[in-house]
């Protein structure tokens, strides 16, 4: 059991960041200023914050302090507790200290990657990574300016749910009357909201769920009500997560075409149809293939493929293979995530973190895919990580020449203004603070995540976005 005495702080979520990469899920004891964490090593730290800024970690005779330049004390507490736990147990992370969901907003900060590298403990291969990640993120993330908003489509449903998942919404199979009382309640919000906003829109995000699981009449409704209510340009991004190939029909992509839809997502996560089969999901590898050729017939130009490494079912050479597969497709963009443990998730928080022999080579894995994608002429274009990811690695999305979503960078960026419609979706205001180009305050206003009561309730969620943002 690992203890973890906080002395001069109580900066507990900066600690438990930390201890959790070494040992499973951190408890909390504030009145008794530590925590703990049942599956850590056995041993007591002292993790202290001197009045200089200074921090250091005593483990049982031995002092751990970083000798150079000083960083802000909530990263000098988690430095100085890292370099404790990695001498303790032997393990690096590859992310050395760095335990923030945006590690490029830190690499923006710094000069080169080595910097990286010296100050955080961050291995040489992901300090190069978020580096050059990060000034391309940066540079699209001028393409929207501030003045702009970009807004959120949220569709709540699956037609069958992934044993990997935790999405707030029961499989549709079993709800299919939903559907259209959730349509058409996202309608009314959209509708009520529409009329009020005077500033342009930059990028439009239809995500999920799954937003192709509606029948073909109400997914043409959602794309009209959208077209008729927002002030949408010619210029504006918009996406939609088309998502599992089992529901995109002739007829969805004939109306997403119809109406403009510049941008779509196709997502197998693996292309070995019998891990597809063991979580749950309906389809096929060859059905992956028949709708992107589909949609790329029929001048579909952007589409982003989602793959997940460390997938159980299958071993790290599987999800390579699967890289292959979609190379040779030749989407623009192709993201590759790292399973994580979602809370409500059937698959349980070994199966995703543990290091088993068959997916401990997940780590070299995921970097032969990035050579692959970046030999074949994409790079990535931007990043974030998720807490409870194998291996403590990332997703990364990647793309050829300028093709790179605007709004997903934007709105990993916490830099720019997100309305979001729909049951579960949280907008956000971003201010800009004096002095800083890329560090913003953010406020949120979360809608309420049950599509029943959202349902029931969407006029009052329609007032508060519209209070929230003043208009």
């Amino acid at each position: 059991m690992l203890e973890v005495i906080l002395k001069g702080h109580d900066k507990y979520y900066n600690v438990t960041d930390v201890a959790r990469m070494f040992g499973g899920i951190p408890e909390e004891y504030k009145e008794a200023g530590k925590i703990i964490v049942p599956d850590g090593p056995d041993i007591t730290l002292i993790n202290e914050l001197l009045e200089d800024g200074r921090s250091i970690t005593y483990a049982e005779g031995k002092a751990y302090e970083y000798k150079g330049e000083l960083l802000e004390p909530s990263r000098e507490i988690r430095r100085s507790l890292y370099m404790a736990l990695t001498d303790i147990t032997s393990k690096q992370m590859p992310w050395g200290c760095l335990t923030g969901i945006r590690p490029t907003l830190v690499a923006w900060e710094e000069e080169s990657a080595k910097d990286l590298e010296e100050k955080y403990m961050v291995r040489p291969d992901k300090a190069r990574l978020a580096y050059i990640t990060s000034r391309e993120e940066q540079r699209i993330l001028e393409k929207v300016p501030e003045e702009n908003l970009c807004i959120y489509v949220g569709i709540p449903f699956c037609p069958s749910r992934c044993e990997y998942c935790s999405f707030i919404s029961s499989d549709i199979s079993c709800h299919m009357d939903r559907l259209a009382k959730y349509e058409a309640a996202l309608e009314k919000e959209i509708r009520m909201i529409a009329s009020t906003i005077r500033r342009p829109l930059s990028a439009i995000y239809v995500g999920g769920g799954t937003p192709t699981v509606f029948e073909e009449r109400e997914f043409a409704a959602l794309l009209d009500c959208m077209y008729e209510n927002l002030k949408i340009t010619p210029d504006c991004e918009i996406t939609v997560e088309a998502g599992r190939p089992d529901t995109i029909t002739d007829g969805k992509l004939f109306s997403m075409r119809e109406h403009g839809i510049n941008r779509i997502c196709i997502n197998p996560q693996t292309m070995r149809s019998e891990t597809l089969l063991k979580l749950g999901r309906r389809h096929t590898a060859e059905d992956t293939v028949e709708v992107y050729r589909k949609a790329s017939d029929m001048g579909f130009d952007l589409i982003n493929m989602d793959l997940i490494a460390g997938l159980p079912y299958e071993n790290a050479e599987e999800h390579v293979a699967s890289t292959k597969k979609l190379i040779e497709l030749a989407p623009a963009n192709i993201t590759v995530h790292t399973l994580y443990k979602k809370r409500r998730a059937r698959m349980s928080r070994e199966q995703v973190m543990g290091l088993d022999l068959e997916r401990s080579s997940l780590d070299d894995c995921v970097a032969e895919s990035y050579r692959l994608l970046e030999d074949a002429g994409y790079h990535p274009y931007y990043m974030y990580r998720q807490k409870d990811t194998g291996h403590g690695l990332e997703n990364i999305g990647f793309a050829k020449g300028d093709t790179g979503s605007l709004y997903n960078v934007a709105m990993m960026s916490d830099c720019r203004d997100v309305l979001s419609f729909g049951a579960g979706g949280v907008s956000k205001r971003c201010f800009a603070q004096e002095g800083e180009a890329y560090k913003h305050r953010v406020e949120r206003c979360s809608t309420i995540k049950d599509a029943l009561v959202y349902i029931e309730r969407v006029e009052e969620m329609a007032e508060k976005k519209m209070s929230f943002f003043e208009i």
